[in-house]
């Protein structure tokens, strides 16, 4: 830890009476770097802004949120908060990190901060590349992030990626700095998580420092992909003009190339939001590019859709009043029709609004989505398979609310509820074995 004070010192570029904001959960990440950046304000005169966020899920959030700002009250920090009391339609972790990203945005662009800190380290690294290698992603995906990221206001920092959790934890005790633990970072219900306590220890026991080789491997994509994207900025103006794409040109361009353009235009189409963007929609762009039909169209995540009309291809947005979605069910997933699904430590209810699953005989991770041409369920107490419309219809279900109903599927794309309306084969009574429990509500 004493490296990472003499790069903060010396080496990132934080001078006398700058202003640092800083993302502080309260976990011992975060809380490791909090102490060390009061030391560091001490020796150069900083402004210091801790920026908390309430996820607004677990009851502890509000305890914790107190210390902080009585800490930050304590040591001469400005304490700026946020709750978060809305979702959307998303990815629970994936839209919180949103979020809480829009909100670091906004309050290191209102103080005028040159730098924002991130309490991510070596561990989360791993995580990370591991989870997009295996998901898919592009060259600058799996590199996972970066050490520094310039913004047009300010510098992002994460000057704790060279170290690991555990190094995080030593160090807390060694200067007693108290953190809070969040209790949701061991349900294996999360797929990070699963991460965490399988993969990682594995690694460590071949290497102790696995994180450095990830951390070379990372920077080694990062320093290829930003190549690339010179290359691709010195020809994408001869192939996309007004945001329509030429297909002749397009076809006479490097496949490297090509993959980059297309990955340069959905990250202008989705922001933050890219992450929803996997390898087969990506294939569904390129089938299109390259298939025999004069005039066709794909949809994306997001209500995009991608159309091709001769010789060109253009982007937009259908007109339909719902999402086409695919969401991985982490904690909470609200949806387009005004309901929830989540995981629940409830165990009473036995309608249709609640499943038991076993993951053994479920594929992880689950998945909620929309409904699909030809999607088939097992009934739970029938033989063989039902079609879902058929179930629509059954249950009266109108065609506008068809669009938008929830199906969960597991990642082998079986159907293992209808939520509302029917449970599959795969549902447990209560007296059976079981360690899933979904709620919809």
């Amino acid at each position: 830890m004493d490296k990472i004070y003499e790069y903060l010192l010396k080496e990132s570029g934080i001078r006398y009476r700058d202003t640092v904001a800083i993302g502080v959960s309260g976990g011992p990440d975060s809380m490791a770097l909090l102490d060390l950046m009061i030391k560091l304000k001490s020796e150069l005169d900083l402004i210091v802004i801790v920026c908390h966020v309430n996820h607004n899920v677990r009851e502890e959030s509000k305890i914790e949120e107190e210390y902080l700002r009585e800490f930050c009250k304590e040591k001469g920090l400005q304490f700026e908060f946020m709750k978060i009391t809305n979702y959307g339609d998303d990815n629970f972790h994936n839209e919180a990190r949103t979020i809480r990203y829009n909100f670091f945005d906004k309050v290191a662009k209102e103080n005028n901060a040159r730098f924002l800190m991130t309490a991510h380290h070596g561990d989360d690294l791993i995580e990370t590349i591991l989870m997009r290698i295996v998901r898919g992603s592009t060259l600058k995906g799996y590199s996972g992030f970066s050490k520094r990221v310039i913004r047009e206001d300010y510098t992002i920092l994460r000057p704790l990626i060279t170290v690991t959790k555990s190094e995080l934890e030593e160090y807390c005790k060694k200067n007693n700095v108290k953190y809070f633990i969040d209790k949701s970072n061991s349900k294996d219900t999360y797929t990070r998580n699963r991460y965490r306590k399988y993969v990682l220890p594995f690694l460590k026991s071949e290497d102790a420092n696995v994180h450095d080789k990830f951390l070379k491997f990372s920077e080694t994509l990062i320093e290829y992909n930003d190549y690339i994207d010179r290359e691709v900025k010195e020809v994408i103006n001869k192939v996309l003009k007004s945001g329509v794409l030429s297909i002749n040109k397009f076809k006479e361009l490097d496949h490297l190339i090509q993959t980059k353009i297309i990955y340069n235009i959905l990250e202008k189409i989705y922001g933050d939001d890219l992450f929803i963007v996997t390898n087969t929609h990506v294939k569904l762009i390129f089938d299109l590019v390259n298939g025999d039909k004069a005039q066709a169209m794909v949809h994306l995540p997001n209500n995009v859709k991608v159309i091709k009309t001769y010789d060109e291809i253009t982007f937009g947005y259908v007109e339909e009043q719902y999402d086409v979605y695919e969401i991985e069910i982490n904690d909470i997933v609200n949806l387009p029709n005004g309901m929830n699904i989540i995981i629940s430590n409830e165990d009473t209810d036995t309608s249709n609004y609640t499943t038991r699953l076993s993951s053994k005989e479920v594929l992880l991770p689950l998945y909620v989505r929309t409904r699909r041409n030809g999607d088939k369920i097992s009934v739970k107490g029938m033989n063989g398979h039902k079609k879902v419309n058929d179930i629509f219809i059954d249950a009266k279900v109108s065609s506008k609310e068809r669009n938008i109903w929830p199906i969960v599927c597991d990642a082998n794309d079986n159907v293992v509820w209808i939520p509302g309306l029917k449970k599959s084969k795969f549902d447990k009574e209560k007296s059976q074995e079981y360690d899933i429990i979904l709620k919809y509500y």
